[in-house]
């Protein structure tokens, strides 16, 4: 009957409860992350084409004296290469006007889209 001593319950469910417990933290943190994730991702932009730097870069040029996308990247927002290129981008969408190769300008559309009033989402690229 000493051998049925090793078989107690209460060991085997200690041992039991251990793994478990390690499992339901672990999952915890999975499901958190993976929120912490989501939000991320619907804060960074209003619409799926779009990218994180595209407001500041749309509120700059609409607050500064500012055309170029040098002066975006002397401002701090985005390196001028990649300004350049979202301008193009934001441009295609009828966000920005271009009035020549590197000279962007806030359009009706980009000036409602910073009010509130207009979903980018609906906006489609010329082609």
């Amino acid at each position: 009957m000493d051998d049925s001593t090793t078989d107690d319950p209460a060991e085997s469910s200690d041992a039991a409860d251990g793994p478990e417990t390690g499992t339901d933290d672990s999952e915890t943190s999975a499901d958190a992350s993976v929120s912490e994730t989501e939000t991320e991702t619907e804060a960074e932009t209003d619409a799926e084409w779009m990218e994180p730097a595209d407001k500041p870069i749309l509120e700059f040029l609409q607050s500064e004296d500012a055309f170029e996308p040098n002066q975006i990247d002397d401002e701090g927002i985005a390196p001028a290469k990649y300004a350049a290129y979202r301008c193009r981008e934001m441009t295609k969408r009828g966000l920005l006007t271009k009035h020549m190769p590197g000279v962007y300008e806030v359009s009706e559309l980009g000036e409602r889209y910073l009010e509130g009033t207009l979903d980018p989402s609906e906006l489609e690229a010329d082609k």
